[in-house]
């Protein structure tokens, strides 16, 4: 099927957007990469390279950088956010400045906001002026920027409230290397993969103790229980999670090398304090953040969290790594099953 060419501004220059930029201009569609820092954005046009987040990567001709939010926004329909979370509130003021058409946002970030806790999308809705906002989008699951710049298969999941639009994003994404689906749960995409950040922490904490497999193992499905029982409280589809937003981002944020979460948890194993952990990281490690979110969330819905409410301790209140594992371990005995069928049993009430 020959796709429409259109022109889509990718607004973050990082290892994400940059990944997902070359994703689109595969599909000879024309890209603008906005990016803050020029020397960056000179690298972009000049050497078609972004060495500092996607090194050895060459980058299609049909990428332009742009340092002008503005340039980067003429006659634009669609934009791909991909910026930190903490940065959306500010990089959405520049938007509104900047736009001259209707947008469809497409986010791909994966977090929820402190104190606010708002999801992306909501806060997304809450900043911008129904005016300017036509869709959102979100764009989530399992995808290593490193991996999809290399064109590895990568596959992925789309929701909005407006399929249409999520459909449309489907079309301009989906090629031989990288594969899109629909989910209709919004709400369900973000949180899974938001709160999977947080069990990725978590597990780099235990590979970082040296715990080995059967830890990291039980982390990551009594994770994935935490994650379904918040889920559902806030109205999610608790099928989501055993989907691509789900257990499949869950599984390659846990796993892997290249998750800056795993990497940051796994350096707090070692014995590093989480501020030197966070300046040798050198990037954004959003399950610091989300971490937060989801100990408010936990308590506003009384939803049970214990791996997120030990990481908690760990982060914001001094406690030592090894000592929340072993409070963890020695939590009173419970019913596995128990949990699934209070699911189950809230959906059917429902």
């Amino acid at each position: 099927m020959v796709k429409e060419k259109e022109s889509i501004a990718v607004i973050g220059a990082g290892s994400w957007g940059t990944a997902l930029a070359l994703v689109i201009a595969d599909n000879q569609h024309e890209v603008r990469l906005w990016g803050h820092n020029q020397n960056q954005i000179n690298e972009i046009n000049q050497n078609h390279t972004n060495e500092k987040y996607l090194p050895g990567i060459e980058l299609p001709l049909g990428i332009k950088g742009f340092s002008s939010i503005k340039e980067a926004l003429a006659g634009i329909e669609i934009i791909i956010l991909a910026v930190p979370t903490k940065a959306y509130r500010e990089v959405l003021g520049q938007i509104e400045e900047a736009h001259d058409k209707p947008l469809t946002i497409v986010h791909v970030s994966k977090g929820i906001e402190p104190d606010s806790l708002l999801r992306i999308s909501e806060m997304i809705e809450e900043v911008s002026s129904s005016e300017w906002l036509k869709d959102i989008v979100v764009l989530s699951g399992p995808s290593h920027a490193e991996e999809v710049s290399l064109r590895h298969p990568t596959t992925v999941a789309v929701s909005s409230k407006n399929m249409k639009a999520a459909e449309r994003v489907q079309d301009i994404f989906i090629n031989n290397n990288f594969r899109v689906y629909t989910n209709p749960d919004l709400i369900g995409v973000e949180i899974g993969g938001a709160l999977k950040n947080i069990i990725a922490l978590a597990a780099g904490i235990t590979d970082g103790l040296g715990y080995g497999d059967n830890a990291k193992a039980a982390l990551m499905t009594r994770g994935l229980a935490e994650i379904s029982r918040l889920g559902v409280a806030m109205g999610a589809n608790p099928l989501t999670f055993s989907g691509l937003a789900g257990i499949g981002d869950l599984i390659v944020t846990c796993t892997s090398v290249h998750s800056r979460n795993w990497r940051a948890g796994n350096m707090l194993g070692k014995g590093q304090k989480l501020e030197e952990v966070l300046e040798n990281m050198g990037m954004v490690v959003e399950g610091v953040r989300t971490t937060k979110a989801a100990y408010q969330l936990a308590q506003k819905y009384e939803v049970n969290m214990p791996i997120t409410e030990a990481l908690y301790d760990v982060l914001f209140n001094g406690e030592e790594v090894k000592k929340a594992v072993d409070l963890l371990m020695n939590r009173s005995k419970t019913n596995e099953m128990e949990e699934l069928f209070n699911i189950l049993d809230s959906r059917q009430q429902d």
